[in-house]
């Protein structure tokens, strides 16, 4: 018979309640607790805590505190990423996010869900569902990435977004529920270059 964190990885009803989950779940916030008490000057310290509270990450990824997640271990993150304050990972199902992704403040990924039915969710039955950022992302403040989305590369999230579907690469999307307002172009790409060589005239 499958553990309940079997059953909770692999997408289907499980109890959070179950003692090993628990002890994942303790540990987690044993991590977080330690890092949202570090200073500006622990860098080394909050860079250890990370590589032990994450399931792999690259060298280079910076969280600001205060920051809150589940468990951690089902999380994996690439290189040079970053995530402004009061971010919130709830990771019951696994986080992939890939390279040179930024968050801003309060960024929510929430992989965790609830039957819709009141019988079976008072019966503390949980489910969950990946989530998915490729590389080269940015998402705006207190946007909410919802269960089984993934976000392709190249891609800009408004502020306040509410991302309940996949959104594909290539695009900035925004609104509740979240929407492709455009694609990123050559445009883009020409405008802000020559905004940088403003910044280099000045």
């Amino acid at each position: 018979m499958r553990s309940q964190k079997e059953k909770m990885l692999a997408g289907d009803l499980y109890i959070a309640s179950d003692p090993e989950l628990a002890s994942d779940s303790h540990r987690a916030k044993s991590l977080t607790r330690l890092y949202n008490r570090t200073t500006e000057d622990d860098g080394e310290i909050r860079k250890d805590i990370l590589k032990k509270l994450f399931g792999k990450t690259g060298e280079n990824i910076y969280f600001e505190p205060p920051f809150h997640t589940d468990y951690g271990i089902h999380t994996t993150i690439g290189e040079d990423f970053y995530a402004n304050y009061d971010c919130i990972f709830l990771d019951i199902a696994p986080i992939t996010i890939g390279n040179n992704v930024m968050f801003g403040p309060r960024v929510g990924l929430y992989t965790a869900g609830h039957p819709i039915d009141a019988i079976v969710r008072n019966q503390e039955y949980e489910y969950g569902k990946p989530i998915t950022i490729g590389n080269d992302v940015w998402i705006g403040a207190s946007a909410i990435i919802n269960p089984g989305v993934t976000i392709g590369s190249n891609v800009v999230i408004g502020s306040g977004s509410v991302v309940t579907k996949d959104i594909p690469d290539n695009v900035i999307a925004v609104g509740n529920p979240c929407r492709v307002l455009r694609e990123i172009t050559e445009e883009d790409h020409k405008t802000w270059e020559l905004e940088k060589q403003k910044y280099f005239e000045n």
